[in-house]
Order: structure tokens, then C-alpha cells, then sequence
């Protein structure tokens, strides 16, 4: 990759994607903080940053509507330079229901915000990053989730598809652009302290269910943000199309 490292981190104002901006901070890399309707803790998530003699950009855009997505990645090459690496992580959750009760708006709600996003930030990142069309390679980063396996029955099984469909697209787009200097690879995290649980109406989510992992405790946005950072730096240059299990051993 080139030497001004740039990175876009969707959905980066909180939980997991503030912790691995502040991680791609430390390692030098210029930040695009995305975020969708929460503008103050991203300003302050840009002001800490910036503190680290970094440069460091907020980028408004809701990532479920293709607009918004090209209008993000212009304001990327205009203020930072060519993004170097994506980390797909903007994701919504519902409400805890069985699918019984989830309507299609519901549904359809989900696969665009979780689903849609992740395919069109990487088509836009691909067109920069692909040595196929002038650039010089780069790394994908998808964030899905241990719902991924577990099916998240009773709870949101919807938001689990919507990962199924994240780990598909890992392995079918780290083949489509393998020969193209792009490495696309991708995290499952588990039981993780966040306050995404507080959407879908369960804020202490986690201490319900720390008896079931092998480790005895819920998992920090830190911990994940690690294994991302790995992912994208040349530690990891001979792995693509693959998973890191971050589930305290479920």
C-alpha cells in the first residue's frame, strides 16, 4: 500500500468503529469517520484523533443509499487521498422479536442498511484500490457477527441473515478481486460490550449471557479493533477470503 495510508471506517462514531479509528490513528493512518445521524460523538471522536497529529475527517452519509455512499468516498479523495483500506462496519438492529412478528419493512430495513451498504462501499473502494483500474491495491475489511452462525433465534435472526450474507460476500469478493492487489477478509465478533445491544431493547444483553462463553466474560470494542487492524496491515498479506472468530470461544 502506498505510503499515505487513508482508511474509511463506516459507522465509526461508537461501539466497534470509534475503537478501530482510534487504533488506525495510532498506526499513522489518515481517518474517515463515517457516521449516519450522531454528529457530536464524532466530532469528538475527530478532535481526540487529530490529537494525534493525524489527519482526520467526519463524513455525514447514510450508508444505505447509493448517493450518499459516492458523495463520501469524493469527499475521501478530495480531503485525505486514495482510501488504502475499508472497513465495512454501519449496521443496524432491531428490536428483539421472532420472525412472526417482524414485518417486511423491518426486514427490508435491515438488508439494506447491513447488506446493501457493505456491497456498494466495497464496489466504490474497488474502483479506487483495484490495480486493474490504476490503483495500487488495498484491503476490505467486513465486520459481521457471530449471528453469523448462531441464527440469533427469538431475538433478531433477521440481523443474523444480514451477516450470513456479509460472510458470503467476503468469500466471493476476496476471489473476484484477489488478482487485483485487493485483500478482502473479515471479523466475527460475539458477545461484545457495545451499546447497540440498548436497539435491540436489551442494554445488559451480555451480562445475561456471559455463562455461556468459554472465556467467562463478555468481549471490548478494543479487542475487536485489534483483529481489524491486523487484517488490514501487512502482518496479514497472505490472508484473504478469511474469518477471525472474536466470540470468547462460542
Amino acid at each position: 500500500m502506498k505510503n499515505n495510508k487513508v482508511v474509511i471506517i463506516t459507522g465509526a462514531g461508537r461501539g466497534i468503529g470509534a475503537a478501530t479509528a482510534k487504533l488506525f490513528a495510532e498506526k499513522g493512518y489518515a481517518v474517515c469517520i463515517n457516521y449516519k445521524s450522531q454528529a457530536a460523538p464524532a466530532q469528538k471522536l475527530a478532535k481526540e484523533i487529530s490529537a494525534l497529529g493525524v489527519k482526520c475527517i467526519t463524513v455525514q452519509a447514510d450508508v444505505s443509499d447509493e448517493q450518499d455512499i459516492i458523495r463520501l468516498f469524493s469527499m475521501v479523495d478530495k480531503e485525505l487521498g486514495t482510501v488504502s483500506v475499508l472497513i465495512n462496519n454501519a449496521g443496524i438492529l432491531k428490536q428483539q422479536s421472532r420472525l412472526i412478528d417482524m414485518s417486511a419493512a423491518r426486514i427490508n430495513e435491515i438488508l439494506i442498511n447491513n447488506v446493501t451498504s457493505y456491497f456498494l462501499c466495497s464496489r466504490e473502494a474497488i474502483k479506487r484500490m483495484s490495480t486493474a483500474h490504476g490503483g495500487d491495491g488495498g484491503v476490505i475489511v467486513n465486520v459481521s457477527s457471530g449471528a453469523a452462525k448462531s441464527g440469533s433465534p427469538n431475538e433478531y435472526i433477521d440481523y443474523a441473515a444480514s451477516k450470513g450474507a456479509i460472510d458470503t460476500l467476503t468469500k466471493g469478493l476476496s476471489l473476484e478481486v484477489a488478482k487485483e492487489g485487493i485483500r478482502v477478509n473479515c471479523v466475527r465478533p460475539g458477545l461484545i460490550y457495545t451499546d447497540m445491544h440498548a436497539d435491540g431493547g436489551e442494554p445488559d444483553r451480555i451480562k445475561r449471557l456471559e455463562g455461556i462463553i468459554p472465556l467467562g466474560r463478555g468481549g471490548q470494542a478494543e479487542e475487536v479493533a485489534e483483529a481489524i487492524y491486523w487484517l488490514a496491515s501487512e502482518k496479514s498479506s497472505f490472508s484473504t477470503g478469511n474469518f477471525l472468530d472474536l466470540a470468547g470461544g462460542l
